[in-house]
Parts: structure tokens; sequence; C-alpha cells
């Protein structure tokens, strides 16, 4: 409970950060999502927890997928209930509490939360759900080692053993984040990368896997993991029976088999959609109907997925972030495509260090007119020629575009890439969104 100083500071923390936020989308420098939150943080440092007030709260974390899977939830949940989430991707503290700022008479909150932040966020906000996607190695010089990243996770979680967690049985850093709790629904949500999980990440020991149709191809679609070493107290390491599990483009659940029919490509999506529905089903008795339809109705996310028009150029916006990331996107990829633009940059938001390319298996193109753009083009170009990729070199991401022949081009780019070619296409004379 507040006493008179704490309400006065929380007071002048709220009327300060709306401010800021109106003064930040007045003078276009931005929307807001994070100069609120960091002024609202400033001058109250307990402003998370004021503002959360006890209302139900869901975390979404993991390396990839935080951002669609929290848009699904979030609309799956506003077939009961008022929702406060950021749906931008500000996923720290800042953009954190501008959302709770945003939706402070909301009675339900649905977050994303990048993955270092989530203990201290956890702890603030005492969630009643957490959905665990996938752990694999993503900023090295931001992030760190992985295996560090998921004991944090780990004590974060049993931390809060009231909490449902929603966590992918299909990854072995994931389940065993999740593998001690009391209250979990496992979801066989996929795991198309498997390079930063090869050992047991509690007791060493390598995994061992088995796939449907036994074929690496459908790596997404485990029927077995198993660690052959046992965990320190005797117990097996081993992949759990899920309570929902994609299979093909169905989700087997509870309550039976229904269709997942995903406006956003890729089996990644589903796999999001799975967890997305599942935490809404479990976490807050969203009918199933309804979740699934939620899931269904997305269609981007931060414009990510979206297709805009430059001249005569289609041009399918791809974000991708990090070596699982990257697999990922490739295979969304349409190979009939008139020209292939992949664009990487190395600053703070993306992580400078950029040895994760030689990680990524680029595939054969064909024929496609392949262009690597980018502060880091020419890195990429080194790799795409031991890729046997034939390919262009053209660092500015909107000329690379127009070196492409006229009609639909795939964009692959990373974070800050992608942000900035957004910026720049709006400034083109041709350009149509």
């Amino acid at each position: 409970m507040q006493g008179p100083i704490s309400r006065l500071r929380s007071a002048a923390a709220t009327t300060a950060a709306n401010l800021a936020t109106a003064a930040s989308r007045a003078t276009g420098r931005g929307a807001g999502g994070m100069i609120g939150g960091l002024v609202a943080g400033a001058i109250d440092p307990n402003i998370m927890a004021s503002l959360g007030g006890g209302r139900p709260v869901v975390l979404v974390t993991g390396t990839n997928g935080k951002s669609t899977t929290t848009r699904m939830l979030a609309g799956a949940v506003r077939a009961k209930h008022t929702v406060a989430t950021n749906d931008g991707g500000d996923n720290m503290d800042a953009g954190i509490i501008s959302a709770l700022l945003a939706g402070k008479d909301a009675d339900a909150i649905v977050l994303e939360c990048d993955e270092l932040h989530v203990p201290k966020v956890a702890e603030r906000l005492k969630p009643s759900a957490f959905v665990l996607l996938n752990l694999t190695r993503d900023q090295l010089d931001r992030v760190g080692e992985i295996n560090k990243i998921e004991r944090a996770l780990r004590d974060a979680v049993m931390a809060h053993p009231d909490a449902t967690v929603i966590a992918n049985c299909d990854d072995v850093l994931i389940t065993s984040i999740a593998y001690d709790h009391p209250n979990v629904v496992w979801v066989a949500a996929g795991a198309g990368w498997t390079g930063d999980s090869v050992t047991n990440p509690r007791s060493g020991g390598h995994i061992v896997r088995s796939y449907l149709a036994d074929n690496e191809k459908n790596a997404h679609e485990q029927s077995d993991w198993y660690a052959v070493e046992p965990l320190p107290d005797g117990r097996e390491f081993r992949r759990p029976e899920p309570d929902y599990a994609v299979k093909g483009e169905q989700l087997v659940g509870p309550e039976g088999v229904v269709k997942l029919e995903l406006t956003l490509p890729g089996r990644a999506n589903l796999g999001n959609a799975a967890q997305a529905i599942a935490a809404a089903v479990e976490a807050f008795d969203i009918p199933l109907d309804d979740a699934v339809a939620a899931a269904a109705a997305v269609d981007n996310v931060a414009g990510r997925y979206t297709t805009v028009h430059l001249g005569d150029h289609a041009i399918h916006l791809l974000l991708a972030k990090n070596p699982a990331g990257w697999q990922e996107a490739l295979s969304m990829v349409d190979r009939d495509a008139d020209g292939v633009v992949i664009a990487v940059n190395a600053q703070q938001g993306d992580g400078e260090d950029v040895s994760w390319l030689w990680d990524v298996k680029f595939e054969d193109f064909g024929d496609t007119h392949v262009v690597a753009a980018g502060e880091r083009a020419t890195d990429l170009a080194v790799r795409l020629t031991y890729a046997n990729i034939g390919h262009e070199l053209v660092h500015d991401p909107v000329k690379a575009i127009r070196a492409c022949p006229p009609g639909r081009v795939e964009v692959l780019a990373n974070y800050t890439a992608l942000l900035n070619l957004r910026r720049a296409l709006t400034k083109e004379e041709d350009y149509r969104a």
C-alpha cells in the first residue's frame, strides 16, 4: 500500500511521463513508447509495481517471437478483458512502464519482456503467468552466454510458484527453465534451431533427439529428446508430454483438434500461435475458438511481414535478428520472387558482432537476383560468396531494392536495418504503403 509521499511521487512521475510522451509525438521524434517510461522511472523507481495494481499480468519472453505471440495473446484476451500491452515491441523497463501508463485503466496486462529484464520485471509485477517461447544465442555483446540466461530465467520463474507457465517442451533450454515448476502447461511448439542446446544445461552430457518421419528437415516436429546423463538428483531429463501440440497446420489440445489458418507466414508462427492460444485458454479462460480467431487475425507485427511499394517494386519485409531468426526468415522467402535484398547492420540494437553470419545456412536462391545491403554488407557478401550464392553488393538498402528487377522483392533485414529502411522508404517520392 502506498503512503502519501509515494502517491505524490507516482502522480508526479505519471504527469511528467505523459508530457514527455506528448512532446515526443508532437515534435515527430518518435511514438513515445520509451521516453515516457524513462521519465517516469527516473522520478519514481517503484512506478512499475505501482502501475501493476494487482491486475493479472502475463509476461511473454524468449529469443524470438515475443512481439508476435504477445500480439496474438493480447487479441485473444480482449475477448473478455480490456488489455494493457506493449504492442510496439518496447520490451525493456521503460517500454513496459509506458505500456502500463497507457493502459492504466485496463483490467489485464499482457507484456513481452526482454529475457534479461524478466527477473526484475517479474519481481515488481508478480505475474500470474509466463509464456516461455525459445532460448537461443542472440547478441553476445549484450545478452551474453546462453546458459547463464537460462539459469536466471529458471530462478525468476521458480520464484513465482503460483503462476501458470506456458512452456515450449521442444526447446531444451526452455524445458530446463520450467522443469521443476508446479504449474506448467507444456506446448510442443517446435524448435527449428537446436544448435544452442546440444548438451544438458543442468548436468552436462549431450542431448539425443528424434524427429517425426526421422527427417531432420522436420526438426520443428520432434517426437522426443532426452539427455544421456541424469540430473544431479538422479531424475531423467526428457521432453515432457505436451498438453498442446502443433501437428502440421493443426493444434492438438485438451479440447480436440483445431485448424490454424494464420495470416502470418512460416512454421515458427504456428508455434507462436499455439503458445498464445494455450496461454489465453489456460491463464485467462478464453474460449478456444476466440483464441484461435485472434491468432489468425494478426497480419503484421510492428511493420514486419507487411508488403509496401517502391515504384515498380512490391517489397515484402521480414525481420531476422539472430541465427535462429535468420534461419526461420530464410524459410519464408518466396523463391519465385524477382529479387532478394539481405540487409545487415551491427548497431547497438543489433549486436556489434556479426560472426553469426557463418552459423546461418544460406540457401540456394536459384536465379533470383540477390543483393547484399546494410552497414555490414561487405561481411554479408563474403558469407554469400562462400555459400556459392551469386549476388550484388549495394550498401544502401533503398538503392539495393531499386537494383532488383521490377516485381516482387523479398527483404530480410535485422533490427536497425529494417527500422532505417522503413524510414528511408517513406521519404521516397514513389513510395506507397
